[in-house]
């Protein structure tokens, strides 16, 4: 597919922010613009703070400065930090964009912890900004009810911060229902999709958005892929929202260019650098700079895939379905090891599958099964290829998962995933499948969180979808505020350990609920 501001295009399609300047505190007052602000005599944390990969016991605190600066972080166990524990954290300077993570741990189980983050002078400790506070539940170590929320795709299609509807609304819809966490599926930039100061729309009236001078145009340097990633924080809505929730993310296609996989060598006239694999490895560091994300660490692999878990009720496994996949094709080889998962990645979820006691193992995609989604007039960019029959391609992989989640047999398995920009409810079901060695399951599509809608994609019946509900628009590239951005809640009970699916409109209204029962195949 295409991709790109405006209308006509497909799904996939001012201020300096670099290391040390100030970002705005607000969204500005007219669009395109956002005010200068001198540097204080302070360390100022003004993209504010966020937390992720919360456990029982543990945390990641997340901050960016505007100059180099001592992270300090402070916990409580009351809004009053009338007693306060303080962590020393590192130094943030330009290597990491003036980014820094501090890890808590010897936390309480299922308590509210209060924190705020101090910056320091790092020549004089006494000198500090103001703090800046946040609060997040840690995970409980026995059964108790537990809400969280998923979407993914955010700033799409030229879609940006648009001070008119008061930016990424969507944002403070989800903070009202008081998640526990939320689940972000990929796409958190579009790195390929800049934003421009107004788009013109079909009925003549214009939709304006807040610009930076690194989302003119698409990200190819360092300092672009940082300023893409922070692009988003000018959202007051957004920086609110992650004060209270922590964010699991994973990444997906957009955080460096449309359907890429390693090795492609681009053919893009935008772009100066066509090495993907370069453009992905300057992405990874933003990223990494810019969420708290417990597997990114100097001595460690890097990856994004991960289990998270969350009391006795949920393990969330989260898949990285971009960087270990092979190329793009037309999906028919009867035989690929390597698949969309990557043969260790794929490994390392069935050996997790197998040990996880959690009742319900969230498997956290962000690519759907069974939807169709094309890469060009030949090749796919998902599992599935529009070939009903027996599993082929990428399918061999998802097919031998499947199997082994059956024949071990292993409860509780449900997949979440976004990226097609609707929302929609497929069960799966061995009678209706062309491949019929598994237990039937549901799979949960939501977002976007802020870009263009987009028609459904068709079904492929290798694995026997029945699709139980569908909300799409009927035109590509609907903008944001026209029924077209959605997101998902699931809520377990902790008494019962029923689990209960909502897929949730911009505003939070409910289209769809599906109930699950623990222990039940197929649900």
């Amino acid at each position: 597919m295409t991709q790109g501001p405006g209308f006509g295009v497909g799904r996939r399609a001012v201020l300096r922010g670099a290391a040390g300047a100030a970002a705005v505190t607000a969204l500005p007052a007219a669009a395109g613009t956002a005010p200068a602000l001198a540097l204080s005599g302070r360390p100022e944390a003004r993209w504010g703070v966020q937390t992720g990969d919360v456990t029982a016991s543990s945390g990641l605190v997340w901050v960016r400065a505007d100059r180099p600066a001592r992270m300090i972080v402070e916990t409580s166990a009351t809004e009053s930090f009338r007693t306060v524990r303080r962590i020393t954290g590192p130094l943030v300077g330009p290597d990491t964009d003036f980014t820094g993570r501090t890890a808590l741990h010897g936390l309480p189980p299922g308590q509210e912890i209060h924190y705020r983050v101090l910056l320091a002078d790092p020549d004089d400790p006494r000198r500090t900004g103001r703090p800046v506070p946040g609060t997040f539940r840690t995970a409980p170590a026995r059964r108790s009810d537990v809400r969280f929320l998923w979407s993914g795709d955010l700033a799409g299609q030229g879609w940006g911060i648009n001070p008119d509807r008061g930016g990424y609304r969507i944002y403070e819809h989800m903070r009202r229902l008081a998640p526990d966490f939320f689940l972000c599926s990929g796409d958190n930039i579009y790195a390929d999709s800049p934003i421009a100061p107004s788009v013109t729309l079909p009925d003549g009236s214009i939709w304006r958005n807040v610009t930076t001078e690194e989302k003119a145009k698409v990200a190819e340097t360092l300092a672009e892929f940082r300023g893409a990633f922070r692009y988003n924080l000018l959202d007051a809505n957004l920086r609110r929202f992650n004060a209270e929730v922590p964010t699991v993310v994973q990444w997906d296609d957009h955080e460096v260019h449309n359907n890429w996989y390693p090795g492609q060598i681009l053919d893009d006239a935008r772009y100066a650098e066509k090495r993907i694999d370069v453009l992905a490895a300057r992405s990874r560091r933003a990223f990494s700079e810019y969420f708290p994300l417990s597997t990114q660490r100097e001595d460690g692999d890097g990856r994004v895939y991960r289990v998270l878990r969350h009391g006795p009720l949920l393990d969330v496994f989260v898949l990285d379905m971009r960087t270990y996949r092979n190329a793009n094709s037309p999906g028919r080889r009867p035989d690929d090891t390597q698949g969309i998962l990557g043969a260790r990645q794929l490994e390392w979820l069935k050996r997790e599958l197998s040990r996880s006691r959690a009742v319900w193992k969230v498997i956290a995609s962000d690519m759907p099964l069974g939807l169709v989604v094309t890469d060009g007039p030949t090749d796919f960019e998902a599992v599935a290829q529009g070939d009903p029959g027996a599993p082929l391609g990428r399918e061999l992989q998802i097919a031998e998962l499947l199997r082994h989640v059956k024949h071990r047999r292993i409860t509780g398995t449900l997949w979440l995933t976004a990226d097609v920009h609707y929302t929609s409810a497929q069960h799966y079901e061995p009678e209706r499948a062309a491949f019929k060695d598994f237990a039937p399951f549901w799979e949960f599509v939501s977002g976007p969180l802020n870009a263009g809608g987009f028609p459904a994609n068709k079904l492929d019946g290798t694995f026997g979808p029945r699709q139980a509900f569908l909300k799409a628009p009927a035109t590509a590239n609907v903008p944001p505020g026209q029924g077209s951005q959605f997101f998902g809640e699931v809520a377990i009970a902790g008494d019962s350990g029923e689990l209960t699916v909502r897929l949730r409109d911009e505003d939070g209204a409910v289209l769809f609920t599906k109930v699950l029962q623990p222990g039940r195949v197929g649900h």
